[in-house]
């Protein structure tokens, strides 16, 4: 298998490599004239509706009364670029690549639905500018990267809907941490494809109306409140594996960019802010922190790809992002057994001063994150 698969990302980086070689050299986001994105509980206006192809800056405004998620995405919602969780009142800057073709922007209030949305045209030709190469490496490495975890994630998968399936909880919740932890190194990546991130990684409070509730939450919950395993549990498991089968097989045709790498690595971030430092994640089993160490796996794994271009670009948030990604996993690490395993401390076990301490090192780190996209794309 990893041979056929090394030949779809070979023959998919060949394209991205000539596509994406020679960027527009002055967008609307270089010439002030990014485009602005007013999201609200109704409505999704843009400033506007056509752009030259390259770098394209969104200057978010939420003005609606709910957390919202702005995201650019191909006519078959595969997404180019998000930001999620984008607070009322709140204000935020995405920076993305595009290439030429039809697109969409999409303001999703509540983060739930298909959202409202606004055509976006991006025109080719114009003046270009050659990129570094070193970019279309780090996308190639990263690809190669995205396609390693799915391929390591499949096995603990395998692993863990065996025990579900022979009613053993005990070898279920041993696997069920490890089996969740190539996902959460790539999850930008994998949620690109918009239908299967709901079915195998939803919380029951993230459901849309109508939606049945599958995938590892919900076997969480039947093995750590619910304390069985019936029939319906061992269909969604059989179910899980098929979902993340049908991951493994897409995942090498992602439109991957080195903006969506940085974005993509702001997001694990915002991830972890939201989901595993509040516990709300893993509310029932509390592995939380796996899952977090796997968030901050992968975004210093797409940082490291670009950290050669960023350095050169912008040498001092280069040495901020060092200096934070070491600090943060410095803190992670009080709560492992050593620095070779996975076993983490329970996280109702991890008081409220303790939370404060990982969340500020968190916060530390997203901030100058925030900045890799405009740093690698200059």
């Amino acid at each position: 298998m990893r041979a056929v698969r090394l030949t779809v990302t070979a023959a998919t980086a060949v394209a991205a490599l000539t596509a994406l070689s020679a960027c527009t050299a002055k967008s609307d986001a270089e010439d002030g004239k990014a485009i602005e994105v007013t999201a609200a509980d109704s409505r999704c206006d843009t400033s506007a509706k056509s752009v030259p192809a390259g770098q394209v800056t969104l200057k978010i405004a939420n003005k609606g009364s709910k957390a919202t998620e702005v995201e650019i995405v191909f006519p078959d919602d595969r997404i180019v670029s998000e930001k999620e969780n984008i607070g009322p009142g709140t204000k935020y800057t995405l920076t993305a690549e595009v290439k030429a073709g039809t697109y969409e922007i999409a303001c999703r209030p509540g983060m739930k639905g298909h959202g409202v949305r606004q055509k976006l045209t991006v025109t080719g030709g114009g003046k270009t500018a050659r990129r570094d190469p070193r970019l279309d490496e780090a996308v190639a490495d990263y690809r190669e990267y995205v396609l390693d975890q799915a391929d390591e994630t499949l096995p603990r998968v395998v692993t863990f809907v065996k025990a579900v399936k022979d009613g053993d909880v005990a070898a279920a919740k041993k696997a069920y941490p490890l089996s969740r932890l190539g996902w959460e190194r790539t999850e930008p990546v994998a949620e690109s494809f918009g239908d299967i991130d709901p079915k195998v990684d939803v919380r029951e409070d993230g459901l849309e109306q109508g939606q049945k509730w599958t995938g590892w939450h919900r076997l969480e919950k039947a093995l750590w409140k619910d304390g069985k395993i019936g029939a319906e549990e061992k269909t969604i498991a059989d179910q899980l594996v098929t979902d993340l089968e049908d991951w493994q097989n897409r995942v090498g045709k992602a439109e991957i960019t080195p903006s969506s790498m940085a974005n993509g690595a702001k997001e694990l971030l915002d991830e972890v802010a939201t989901g595993k430092v509040t516990g709300e994640e893993d509310r029932y089993a509390h592995t939380d922190l796996v899952d977090f160490k796997g968030n901050v796996e992968g975004a210093q794994k797409a940082y490291e790809l670009l950290k050669p271009v960023a350095a050169k670009n912008d040498p001092a948030l280069a040495k901020e992002l060092d200096k934070q990604f070491a600090a943060l996993n410095a803190v992670l690490d009080q709560y492992r057994s050593d620095k070779n395993s996975y076993e983490f401390t329970s996280y109702d076990k991890v008081t409220g001063e303790q939370r404060k301490e990982l969340s500020d090192a968190v916060n530390a780190l997203a901030e100058p994150l925030s900045k890799l996209a405009a740093a690698v794309v200059k």
